[in-house]
């Protein structure tokens, strides 16, 4: 750490010691930093106030049809309002100075003849003479009036670089465009819209004529006659018209949104109760029905879309009760089988266990008919199963399971089957067990009935079943590296019954519904159960489920795509 110390004050040094130097500019900078920083927080607060009234109103125009109808006709009329009004005002404008022009040059060049008998008298070079006879004349044209309205009179008398102003307002003198005292000198007679003071000196729109009232021949002396004709009546008028005009314009625009949203409520209003009808019927209240009003198209479409849902209804019903004979008739079937089937087994079991005193063709069929029965037997447990899952009253039995331990039960089942096929089983499973609240009796089944399509369809590569865990969920998948499948199998292979190839001779002896079973047994736990599948790629069946009862699936922690992909035609 470093000490800063002061030096005493030496003699003749008096108060403290000045202030370090600051670099010129950095006075600047520092305010431009603020600024900056001022700015910035000024734009997050409009983006803070403004961003939710912008959200609302996508959404309103995105929702609603009667806003965006609404919105559409208010611009679409408040464009065509403006461009009327604007063409209006400004035939109003132009036909209103037109005749405030004319009745002003009328009065004006009245004036000039009138102006002329008077300046005839004017003595050259006696100033006074001068000035009274232009007083005296521009009084006489004052007096005299005319229909342009007001107006202010002006007269200059010249005689080389002389000039004499003969009215009372010099700021009128003072005030005249120096063009059009330039045009009147060349002996033209000029008007200008321009800016003259009033007797305020605040500027006033007006009107300005000119004309030489005598030309001496000699070109010593010359007389030139000013009219400015104040337009603040026209303009108070064009004000008042302005105002009418706009007042007008929104009155209409208004109006004709208004009749463009009643409009529009009055269509969209039976479309918004025919899209709730539809959302109940959706919904299972297949008596839901459209009121039905007059004998318009809206009416005619309440029709349509009651004898559509009256359709559906008979529809809907029909096929209920045909699901229900077809669950009762597969639950009444295989209860009824179950009892000589039973029956059956036990005469089967005891020619089985008596084969070896038969002539060999006996022996052989007693066993070729204990293998059938096993197999109906199957048959007979996956329709009992797939009936309670028809008929909503399967239920699960979760407790706390190891996952990896049944993972290993099921390899260790499966390998007297994987040996026949000439196939090695892999397992990966993580060194810490995975304790899943799940019905084990069903997740066995469903890796069993995984394992075993693996197996069938692996051309003797080896199948990988993986166990892996997240937080929330745990998954299972079983990998084989045989034919594959394409995505049209893909989408059809949870259904009952279903064989991508029926020429296929089924070697498991499966009956068909087992992944159909899978399937509703991963939905009862709140799972998941996916297959992807690329032709000679081979296939991957993946199952997850949450670690606890009720829990929420949103992610898996295995992908469904294998991350390595084995080429066709290469050794597994």
């Amino acid at each position: 750490m470093t000490a800063t110390r002061t030096p005493p004050a030496g003699p003749g040094t008096t108060g403290p010691p000045p202030e370090p130097s600051r670099p010129l500019g950095s006075g600047a900078a520092a305010a431009a930093r603020r600024l900056r920083r001022r700015g910035g927080a000024l734009r997050r607060w409009l983006l803070r106030t403004t961003r939710p009234w912008v959200r609302r109103a996508v959404h309103a125009w995105r929702s609603s049809l009667q806003v965006r109808i609404g919105a559409i006709t208010m611009v679409v009329a408040g464009t065509v309002v403006i461009i009327v009004s604007m063409v209006l005002f400004s035939q109003i404008r132009d036909q209103l100075l037109s005749v405030k022009r004319q009745a002003a040059i009328d009065q004006a060049q009245a004036g000039v003849v009138e102006a002329q008998g008077e300046v005839v008298s004017i003595a050259t070079g006696d100033a006074s003479s001068v000035r009274s006879t232009l007083d005296r004349t521009g009084r006489a044209l004052l007096q005299r009036g005319g229909a342009a309205g007001d107006f202010d009179v002006v007269m200059i008398y010249r005689t080389g670089e002389r000039e004499i102003p003969g009215s009372s307002r010099s700021f009128i003198y003072q005030s005249l465009p120096d063009d059009l005292r330039a045009d009147v000198d060349a002996g033209n007679q000029s008007y200008k819209y321009d800016e003259i003071p009033d007797e305020n000196g605040d500027p006033q729109a007006s009107l300005v004529f000119g004309a030489p009232v005598t030309v001496d021949t000699a070109g010593v002396a010359r007389t030139e006659l000013y009219y400015v004709f104040p337009l603040a009546q026209e303009a108070e008028s064009l004000s008042l018209i302005r105002s009418t005009v706009l007042i007008s314009g929104l009155a209409l625009t208004l109006f004709v949104v208004g009749i463009g949203v009643l409009v529009t409520r009055l269509v969209v209003d039976p479309v918004r109760r025919a899209a709730g009808t539809a959302q109940r019927l959706a919904e299972g209240q297949l008596e839901e029905r459209m009121t039905v009003r007059g004998e318009d198209d809206l009416a005619r479409l309440a029709t349509s879309f009651n004898a559509m849902a009256d359709s559906l209804q008979r529809q809907i019903t029909q096929l209920e009760s045909l699901s229900q004979l077809q669950q009762r008739f597969t639950s009444d079937v295989s209860h009824e089988l179950r009892t000589p089937l039973t029956t059956v087994q036990m005469a089967a079991d005891v020619l089985h266990e008596a084969r070896e005193d038969f002539p060999p063709h006996v022996a052989r069929s007693a066993e070729l008919l204990r293998a059938e029965l096993d197999r109906f037997e199957g048959l007979l447990t996956d329709l009992l199963e797939i009936s309670r899952y028809d008929a909503g009253v399967a239920v699960l039995e979760a407790e706390p399971t190891d996952l990896g331990a049944l993972v290993a039960r099921v390899a260790a089942g499966m390998y007297a089957l994987a040996e026949r096929h000439g196939c090695e089983l892999v397992v990966d499973r993580p060194d810490d067990d995975v304790v899943a609240e799940v019905d084990a009796r069903r997740v066995e089944r469903i890796l069993r009935n995984l394992v075993g399509n693996a197996i069938e369809h692996g051309a003797g590569r080896p199948v990988v079943i993986t166990l892996a865990a997240s937080r929330s969920a745990a998954a299972v998948t079983v990998r084989d590296h045989g034919v594959g499948l394409s995505s049209a199998d893909a989408q059809h292979v949870f259904d009952r019954f279903w064989r991508a190839d029926p020429s296929r001779v089924r070697s498991v002896g499966g009956s068909g519904l087992g992944l159909s079973i899978s399937l509703e047994d991963a939905r009862l736990h709140g799972g998941w159960l996916q297959v992807w599948g690329q032709p000679g790629s081979g296939a991957q069946f993946r199952l997850t489920v949450p670690l606890t009862v009720g829990g929420e699936l949103t992610s898996s922690p295995l992908p469904l795509r294998p991350t390595t992909l084995r080429r066709p035609g290469s050794p597994a």
